[in-house]
């Protein structure tokens, strides 16, 4: 505003301007010349505290009220200067606060808030200075020169950008040390996780697990008891980042405790929810716990708030829900379990709601039928190739270059006739 009032001013300028910008120059001139006390007010309420800042606020609309009275006097008589006397000293009024404020380590500490406040405390007190000399020259009949009022701007400015750059510069080291302590919970997360499927006769298990940031709020684990029975667990926290990793992580404390009851999928899923629920300000989460016994064809599943599990079986894909309260909610809450036979052919797929829910360019989501779609297409590929496939259908439905919405995370499991090795 402070240039554009400067611009107004110069000949030349106007006279380089099209015929209907040049009579509007007058008005626009006065307008910003009385508008100046207003927006320099605002700017310096943004650095001011306590009394001081509801005084610059009084002055912003006292300032307001000049100006919409000095340009209406202007339409009316032709005169810019009607009320700029009242202008002036109200301008002067504000300058001469502000420098002592400023000039007083005590009252600077009271009622700025200022980082780097040394050189900008500088900056603003010899503009401060020359705007009060140069608004009290006026009304009291003298002219000051022009080149003081454009190196005061000029010093005010300039503390401006150096306190701008430093502070870019603060920023700069402050993310790369945000960047370092991120790759280094991503280790400490993936390390939680197991490092492959286990071995167990007649499955074939395969994982994917897919943060949408260094870490993620999902979550999965195995529990295997022997040769022919394992526990898998997949879980969801709301949100995502740091706040839900860290939660993720308290999941896997609260596995280590329920190990010993890994065959009863509500003893699970109960003993884990106690655990979390002793933390109040532990947000909710969604989990899902499937166990799985080869030698007598056995499976049982339970789930909190969960997406289904998916289960394809001759030829028929079946969603199974069986759900209780989210994590969080309850802390003695019940979890309901469904028990079902396995058998050779039999495909199980237990998946967190980043799957269905990545979006394409028109905020469609991927969702269960395009799921159940790319499970039927992609039924004679061993678990790791479906994991693949179905990844790479992910991708494809979202937009090029948009990143990933949600954590996404499934593990695969499929019944077969014959021991096979488990797949990471």
């Amino acid at each position: 505003m402070y240039g554009a009032a400067q611009l107004t001013q110069s000949p030349a300028v106007i006279a380089a301007l099209p015929r209907w910008l040049q009579i509007g120059a007058p008005f626009t001139n006065t307008a910003m010349t009385y508008l100046l006390v207003v927006a320099a007010s605002l700017a310096v309420r943004e650095l001011s505290l306590g009394g001081l800042r509801v005084l610059v606020q009084v002055a912003a609309a006292a300032g307001l009220a000049i100006a919409i009275a000095g340009v209406a006097a202007f339409v009316v008589t032709g005169s810019p200067h009607a009320l700029m006397l009242y202008n002036n000293l109200l301008a002067a009024s504000v300058l001469l606060v502000l420098a002592v404020v400023v000039a007083a380590p005590r009252l600077s500490a009271r009622y700025l808030a200022f980082q780097h406040g040394g050189v900008l405390v500088a900056g603003m007190l010899v503009f401060a200075l020359e705007a009060l000399y140069n608004s009290l020259s006026r009304p009291l009949g003298f002219t000051p020169a022009r080149l003081l009022d454009h190196l005061g701007f000029a010093v005010l400015l300039s503390s401006f950008g150096y306190v701008a750059l430093q502070l870019a510069v603060a920023n700069e080291r402050r993310l790369l040390a945000v960047e370092d302590e991120l790759a280094i919970a991503s280790k400490i997360q993936m390390a939680i996780l197991p490092g492959g499927a286990p071995r167990v006769q007649h499955l074939r298990i395969s994982a994917a697990y897919r943060p949408m940031t260094a870490v993620a709020g999902d979550f999965y684990d195995f529990i295997p008891v022997d040769e022919h029975r394992v526990g898998i667990l997949v879980a969801d926290v709301a949100g995502h980042g740091v706040p839900a990793a860290l939660i993720a992580s308290m999941i896997k404390v609260a596995i280590q405790s329920v190990t010993a009851c890994a065959e009863d999928p509500a003893a699970v899923l109960s003993g884990v929810n106690r655990v979390l629920s002793a933390h109040p300000s532990s947000p909710l989460i969604s989990a899902a716990y499937l166990w799985l016994d080869t030698e007598r064809r056995a499976a049982r599943y339970s789930a909190a708030g969960h997406p289904p599990l998916l289960c394809w079986r001759q030829g028929q894909l079946e969603r199974i829900e069986s759900n209780g309260f989210l994590f969080g909610m309850i802390p003695d809450a019940d979890y309901p379990v469904r028990t079902m036979t396995i058998d050779p052919g039999d495909r199980f797929l237990l998946y967190t709601d980043g799957v269905i829910e990545a979006e394409n360019s028109r905020g469609e989501f991927f969702g269960d039928a395009r799921l159940a779609d790319v499970v039927r297409d992609n039924l004679r590929r061993p678990p790791a190739e479906f994991a693949d496939a179905l990844l790479s259908e992910i991708t494809r439905w979202r937009p090029a270059g948009v990143p990933q919405q949600d954590d996404i995370t499934f593990v695969v499991i499929d019944v077969e006739k014959s021991a096979a090795a488990g797949e990471g």
